[in-house]
């Protein structure tokens, strides 16, 4: 099997397993509807990313053990919903606005900076620095960390942040690192990363013209 067949469930599965613990709680109050909408059509939308443009790092073939230590780990996102829906969790309108908020940002940075590295590199090899990838290295990380992070606030739990932190420092910063590793046999690298951050975007800096693989 391939990674991305253990992600793929559980981004399949997350709207469901919502949706059951609403019914199952009998929590049908707006703050669950609210998360619904935002964390399952985040699943929705991965799956038809997969199908327009997927990511070529989720190709690798992993064993059957590993895809289903994959889905557990993954299972982790479940926990704030769980929060809200079991515990009955209300929040202020500020709150879900900003959540909000954060979570649209956060879908544009992913999807669409992920989009634009699949359509680049299917023409073309190289570094990619123009666009969503001007002045941040890893907009597509920084995407979804703002997406979770609007799930964590939306469950007013340490623990979903705690989870988010898990991911960030054991995933995402290491994954980053070693794209930085790969993409610095390209000699226009030295300039772009002076002008890009590695997840936040630089916002100083000179203008530069290159991105990734």
């Amino acid at each position: 099997m391939k990674i991305k067949h253990a992600i793929n469930w559980h981004k399949f599965l997350t709207f469901l397993i919502i949706l059951g613990l609403m019914a199952f709680y009998n929590n049908f109050a707006l703050l669950a509807w609210i998360y619904l909408a935002l964390h399952g059509t985040y699943g929705l939308m991965w799956l038809i990313k997969d199908r327009l443009y997927p990511d070529q790092q989720w190709e690798k073939e992993i064993s059957v053990a590993m895809g289903i230590f994959t889905f557990i780990v993954l299972g982790l996102y479940w926990v704030a919903p769980f929060i809200i829906i079991s515990g009955n969790v209300t929040a202020t309108a500020p709150l879900i606005s900003v959540a909000i908020a954060i979570n649209i940002i956060g879908v544009l940075l992913h999807y669409g900076s992920d989009a634009q590295k699949y359509f680049t590199l299917k023409y073309r090899e190289g570094l990619i620095t123009e666009g969503f990838f001007s002045r941040s290295r890893n907009p597509n990380y920084l995407g979804e960390i703002l997406i979770y992070l609007s799930f964590a606030l939306l469950a007013q739990h340490w623990l979903p942040f705690l989870i988010l932190g898990g991911f960030v420092a054991g995933i995402f910063i290491p994954n980053m690192r070693k794209k930085d590793q790969s993409l610095s046999r390209y000699p226009e690298f030295d300039a772009y990363k002076a002008n890009s951050g590695l997840l936040l975007p630089k916002l100083l800096g000179r203008s530069s013209q290159a991105a990734d693989k």
